[in-house]
């Protein structure tokens, strides 16, 4: 039998229907609303299209919403600027600093000036450590997605064997910490990792993050295991697309009318051999926005949970200083 899919959208959805539930509840008891700021240098087509869904996010939710587009050619010392006046904005929960950034900004100085209290992308060292020893925080979009997706399908976590492919600050590494403190045997492989296809055949949960397309083959799937395909990758060779969906003529004809096709880092032919599995388009890919709004409101939460010292005592009462603010701001 195929693979049961495990839908993205749908828990997307439910995870949407409870954010407006928090911030209902945080806006009508605590005047609270919640604001993520984002951070986009430079014209890459594919950054402009990932704010401009992360901004579309905020705005279905009833969230604020912040977009700063500095020059390309800023510098360093201008970037931090600019992230030291949003860690001091009462108004802003969350941070976002949209990458790639350019060339001559230390973009690893930029991320650890987020104050970690607003780093709702949770690449601060602060977080991680948090994650390490299992504290409260805020924690890295897509693994989160992931445990959402694992947790709200009933796959068992506890006690079964996970492995990890890829060992990214962004995905592999938190992934595996979030798999080991819900109790798996954990193993993290990677390009030095020896007989591969027979330690990833051992396990129950796979977690392909490596981006490379098609590159874990069906027959590395153990049987009815859970497969949470991460990879995005756009392909665009004919002779790749029609190795890769042979066996799947419907999906390889809206390849020869588009000239690309997403494929993720798991072989498509594992549907056959998966327990469940991640599709994609539509499985991995929704969660992660869906996991940054949520630590929006998880961020406005723990920072405006209490009155703090020199702090607006309600929305309404910072409303004279939003209608000032830089015309770099538009609010949504």
């Amino acid at each position: 039998m195929p693979a049961r899919l495990l839908d993205g959208i749908k828990i997307r959805d439910e995870i949407f229907a409870e954010i407006r539930a928090q911030y209902i509840g945080m806006h009508i008891h605590d005047h609270i609303r919640p604001g993520l700021a984002a951070v986009l240098v430079g014209n890459d087509p594919a950054s402009q299209l990932y704010v401009k869904s992360k901004i579309e996010a905020c705005h279905h939710l009833g969230l604020n919403s912040w977009l700063h587009t500095p020059s390309p050619s800023v510098t360093t010392e201008e970037m931090l600027k600019l992230v030291a006046d949003l860690n001091n904005d009462y108004r802003v929960d969350g941070i976002l600093i949209q990458l790639p950034l350019p060339k001559q900004v230390d973009a690893k100085r930029i991320l650890e000036s987020v104050d970690p209290a607003k780093d709702v992308d949770g690449f601060h060292p602060v977080n991680l450590g948090k994650l390490v020893t299992n504290r409260p925080g805020l924690v890295a979009c897509t693994p989160a997605g992931c445990m959402e997706i694992l947790r709200r399908n009933d796959i068992k976590i506890e006690g079964a064997n996970a492995v990890v492919l890829g060992r990214s600050d962004i995905v592999g590494k938190p992934m595996a910490l979030l798999l080991l403190h819900a109790n798996a045997t954990v193993t993290i492989c990677h390009s030095k990792t020896q007989n591969l296809p027979d330690v990833v055949r051992r396990a129950d949960v796979v977690v392909a993050a490596m981006g490379k397309a098609g590159y874990v083959a069906a027959d590395w799937i153990k049987p009815g295991a859970a497969v949470i395909d991460v990879g995005t990758n756009r392909v665009t060779d004919a002779a790749e697309a029609e190795s890769l969906l042979k066996n799947f003529p419907q999906r390889l004809e809206k390849f020869k009318a588009k000239g690309s096709v997403l494929i993720g880092d798991v072989h498509p032919d594992a549907v056959n051999t998966a327990g469940a599995l991640t599709p994609v388009p539509g499985g991995v890919g929704p969660m992660t926005i869906t996991m940054l709004m949520s630590n929006t409101v998880k961020a406005a939460k723990l920072r405006r949970g209490a009155p703090q010292p020199g702090s607006p005592p309600s929305e309404n009462a910072s409303a004279s200083s939003a209608a000032g603010a830089s015309s770099t701001i538009g609010a949504r």
